[in-house]
């Protein structure tokens, strides 16, 4: 399972202008990470990858505090999921990549899960 999510830098300063607080879509042991609007749109486009790699999309059965963003030592990001989103897809695997270039970023996400996917391409 893949997402892809690209944010304009731009667009997402008048939205935390407009909507407030980075508490709306970080944790609170995640707000450290953000330390520039830059990286802050590239937690926020991860955190919308992740939901699309899920094929549930930021809403009820995934919210933005359900996924949480870590760094390595050396820097590189990885996520988290809750724990019933684990079980629920059956994920036994992941990846997570954030890159930033001039006016946008863009976050990709995988994930492998021991269950049958419902692929259209097999039926």
């Amino acid at each position: 399972m893949i997402g892809i999510d690209i944010v304009s830098i731009e667009r997402f300063e008048k939205f935390l202008q407009k909507k407030g607080a980075l508490s709306r879509y970080l944790r609170e042991d995640e707000i450290y990470l953000a330390k520039s609007t830059q990286s802050s749109a590239g937690l926020f486009a991860a955190k919308e990858a992740v939901s699309k790699a899920l094929q549930t999309g930021i809403g009820k059965s995934c919210s933005f505090h359900d996924i949480k963003i870590h760094k390595t030592q050396t820097g590189a990001p990885f996520f988290t999921l809750k724990k019933e989103l684990i079980e629920a897809f059956g994920i036994i695997d992941s990846s997570l990549s954030i890159t930033h270039d001039g006016a946008y970023v863009i976050a990709v996400a995988y994930m492998k899960s021991n269950r049958a996917q419902n692929s259209k391409l097999f039926h």
